[in-house]
């Protein structure tokens, strides 16, 4: 087995270094999220591939465990937003890279007005600026469940929440 406090790659970087389509993809994908290297692309890729290779073994198989595997799998995948309410493990095939990158956080913070771009979003992060409810996250890449969505905000002791934007310390003192 080996020992369990080795720490272990969370990916596997592609077969071949040089593939020009794979590049200009990930080229983009770093531009568009502001991740800071491909090996967050990767392990991204990577927790998608474990949920699709899940769900391929899972079709084909009948047995009682493999019905609750089925439904665990579908419940964590609409938990984090993957896939709707009604969804069947085929759906689960479908799901792409970018829709595990929309629901990081240095995205979500974008999305929600916190800040203007990706990497002002992933400095705020990083210098713990933001809170997903009580918990300051210090990781971009922490994948918010949709619970989780609607309570991500700046930190009570951040000078952002404080001075710049007096509007913001308003509506959190109201809750």
């Amino acid at each position: 087995m080996g020992d369990p406090k080795k720490i272990r790659k969370k990916y596997t970087p592609p077969s071949h270094p040089w593939q020009k389509a794979r590049i200009e993809t990930e080229k983009n994908i770093v531009r568009e999220y502001g991740v800071k290297n491909k090996k967050e692309i990767w392990k991204m890729d990577a927790l998608l591939r474990n949920f699709t290779t899940q769900a391929k073994k899972l079709i084909v198989a009948s047995s009682r465990q493999a019905m609750l595997e089925k439904q665990n799998l579908i419940k964590k995948l609409q938990r984090y937003g993957f896939v709707s309410a009604d969804a069947t493990i085929d759906q689960i095939l479908g799901l792409t890279l970018k829709d595990i990158m929309n629901r990081r956080l240095q995205t979500l913070v974008v999305k929600k007005g916190l800040a203007t771009n990706v990497k002002q979003a992933r400095q705020m992060i990083t210098h713990k600026h933001v809170v997903v409810g009580d918990k300051k996250v210090s990781s971009p890449s922490y994948l918010i469940t949709l619970e989780e969505e609607a309570i991500v905000g700046f930190s009570p002791a951040s000078s952002l929440f404080k001075e710049d934007h007096p509007e913001r310390v308003k509506k959190f003192q109201k809750k």
